[in-house]
């Protein structure tokens, strides 16, 4: 019998995530951002819920390969560009868009040899000190740019700090206006929290919005608004079993460490899931789980394949009982990963990101989604 551990992709989870993205960006065209392989949950098993959108960004050409393999013919956008010169010709042969962040990016594309002119995203530095250039170097990049025969059309572009934070976008909204004011092209400024958080903000959403962690069901800035609020639903559910289950006694320690003792008799389930599947080993004592939908919690620290839980309020969960570590429990529960990324002092981003290898990924059919 295979380990009782696996992570379930939501198909239908996408398309309403997508669908709520696509009524905040209003007019805006909305990229579905599949780097990182589709943030842990696995391209291919993305790419159906996804395929309503407008069109896929991610980071490299093997990604982006596998987004024409499945069979994607609209847009595909690198969001980083290339990294090297022979990094064009796949762009030629594959149709791919790329973000241009540096004068080396351009150089590349001056010596490029192409019948099919590129399309480009041509990305300003407004105030996050990544990629991206200044300011003062924007223009003349333009003007380089819209010089080669290499280029077709060039899209304005900046990617906001703090979208989901205090400060917002104002400033840097303010830096990218004034730079681009009387440039043509088509313009593209918003993440998740940008579209979600901003969207009343005139002439923000632009043409195309770059939604990531919103379409796989993580709030972009939990805790001040739950993916609820953002009527977002989880596109993946960890679930494990309990395999074990101990009683103990007050004064007796649970885990590595002893970092937890009982104050009372306890009854503790093992659970098959720990950091080499990706839980998080911060995780404190007290981070929430669903327990056959019934919400408890961790105790004690998590090890490299067993977590403990809490089962004394539980009394009719046991031995095989389900663990939903993040998402979507069997009675429609929800736990969202957020919850479980602010305890372990990280973001659902990372979480869902750090999904391990071994964990066996299941896809639901539509007659088995369960609304999700």
């Amino acid at each position: 019998m295979p380990r009782p551990i696996a992570a379930r992709i939501h198909p239908r989870a996408l398309r309403d995530n997508l669908t709520a993205l696509r009524h905040a960006a209003a007019d805006a065209r909305v990229w579905a951002v599949v780097k990182a392989n589709g943030y842990g949950h696995g391209i291919e098993n993305v790419f159906d819920g996804l395929r309503g959108a407008d069109g896929f960004a991610l980071l490299d050409l093997s990604e982006a390969e596998r987004v024409r393999a499945l069979g994607w013919r609209g847009p595909v956008l690198l969001l980083e560009g290339v990294f090297e010169a022979r990094d064009l010709e796949l762009c030629s042969r594959l149709n791919l868009w790329h973000t241009v962040h540096s004068e080396s990016q351009i150089d590349m594309l001056a010596l490029h040899k192409t019948h099919q002119p590129h399309r480009v995203f041509l990305k300003l530095n407004s105030g996050m000190n990544r990629l991206g250039f200044s300011p003062q170097a924007y223009r003349s990049a333009w003007t380089r740019l819209s010089a080669l025969s290499q280029v077709d059309e060039i899209t304005l572009m900046t990617h906001f700090a703090d979208a989901d934070g205090p400060s917002g976008v104002t400033d840097q909204w303010a830096v990218f206006q004034s730079v681009t004011r009387d440039l043509p092209g088509e313009r593209s400024v918003c993440n998740s929290a940008a579209t979600l958080r901003h969207s009343g903000i005139p002439g923000l959403l632009g043409d195309w919005v770059r939604p990531g962690i919103a379409v796989y069901g993580s709030s972009p800035d939990f805790p001040e608004h739950d993916i609820a609020h953002w009527n977002l639903a989880p596109a993946m559910t960890l679930t494990a079993r309990v395999i074990a289950v101990q009683s103990i006694s007050p004064g007796e320690s649970v885990g590595y460490g002893r970092t937890y003792v009982a104050d009372r008799p306890m009854r503790i389930g093992v659970v098959a899931c720990g950091y080499a599947d990706g839980y998080p080993r911060i995780a404190p004592t007290g981070t929430p789980v669903l327990v056959d939908g019934r919400r408890t919690r961790t105790i004690g620290r998590v090890s490299m394949d067993m977590l403990t839980v809490d089962l004394t309020d539980c009394p009719d969960s046991g031995f095989d009982s389900e663990v939903t570590l993040w998402g979507k429990a069997g009675n429609g529960a929800v736990l969202a990963v957020d919850e479980v990324a602010r305890l372990a002092g990280t973001v659902g981003y990372e979480l869902l990101c750090a999904l391990a290898p071994r964990v066996p990924v299941e896809v639901d059919s539509e007659t088995d989604a369960h609304g999700c």
